[in-house]
This record gives C-alpha cells, structure tokens and sequence, in this order.
C-alpha cells in the first residue's frame, strides 16, 4: 500500500505551485489595497492627487479576493483555528477519523461556494454594475466566492489525502 502513496505524493509540486500562484495573488491584491488607499487618503489633503470615485469598491473588493483566498491557503497549511483541547484524551485513530470527517465536510462547503458562488456571481452579479464603475460588472464583485471553493477543493483534497495516508504510513516513514 505505501507504494501507492510514493506515486501519488510526486503531485505534491502540483499544489506547491497552485500554493504559491495564490499566495501571488494575494500578495498582488494587497499591493493595490495599499497604492489604492494610499492614493485615496492623500488624494483628499493634497489637490494635485487625484481622489477617484471608485477607490471604496475596488479596495473592499481586493479585500473580499484577499480574505477567501487566505483562508483557502490555512487549509493547506493546517493553519485555521480548531479545537484541540480533548485532542490530547482521545485515541489516536479517533483523531485522524474526525480530522478526515472535518476535511469531508470543508469538502463539501468547497464544492457548494463553487457551483452556488457561480450561480450568483453570473445571475446576481451580471445584473448590476459598481456605483462607481458603471461599466464594470458586479460578476467580480461576487466572483471570489466560487474562485475560493476552487482553491478550497485543491488544497482539502491535499489535505484529505495526506490524513487518509496517516492511516497507512506511519509518521517518519515513507516519503
């Protein structure tokens, strides 16, 4: 069975790339949130700084990007808050089930913010457009909600499969 394991694992440069493209990402979106807001603040003290209409929307819309993205990125890194306080009473292989059954149930939350995130982002969002922008849609404003189910579905499965392997693979061995 570990065999098995070995074959799967050379993914494993799959998600570290898939890791660092939104990480980024991330890093992208709050380079603008930093300029954007930069330039707003200064913009209403100084009167040769443009002060754009549309900096309000386009900032809380990196930020909404940046907070679904990190958050699927904490999968990855085991990185989301938990409750550990009996982790410590209760067997072994108890744990790795209820791990394996969280990671089924983030799954799950993954694969509805993507099919009914969709769903919005082309019904509810194709409808209207930004105060500010009136040519850009609101799709985007709803967008990171199905783009972070995506990100969810890749890295849960990486982190389903690496509890499924604590199963079979003892810690220390194998790759």
């Amino acid at each position: 069975m570990p065999g098995i394991f070995e074959k799967i694992d050379k993914i494993k440069p799959v998600y570290d790339m898939a890791d660092k493209a939104v990480l980024f990402i991330c890093k992208l979106l709050l380079i603008a949130d930093i300029l954007i807001t930069s330039m707003s603040v200064i913009g209403r003290y100084v009167p040769f700084v443009p002060d754009p209409a549309w900096s309000e929307e386009v900032v809380l819309t990196c930020m909404s990007y940046m907070a679904v993205l990190s958050a699927a990125l904490a999968i990855r890194k085991g990185a989301h808050i938990r409750m550990t306080a009996f982790d410590r009473y209760l067997p072994k292989g108890l744990l790795k089930f209820l791990d394996i059954l969280a990671d089924i149930c983030v799954l799950a939350l993954a694969f509805v913010m993507l099919t009914v995130g969709w769903k919005y982002a082309q019904q509810i969002g194709s409808r209207g457009t930004y105060v500010s922008m009136p040519s850009v849609s609101r799709f985007w404003m709803y967008f990171p909600i199905p783009l972070a189910g995506f990100a969810m579905i890749i890295f849960e499965i990486e982190a389903l499969y690496n509890h499924i392997k604590g199963f079979f693979v003892k810690e220390g061995a194998g790759a």
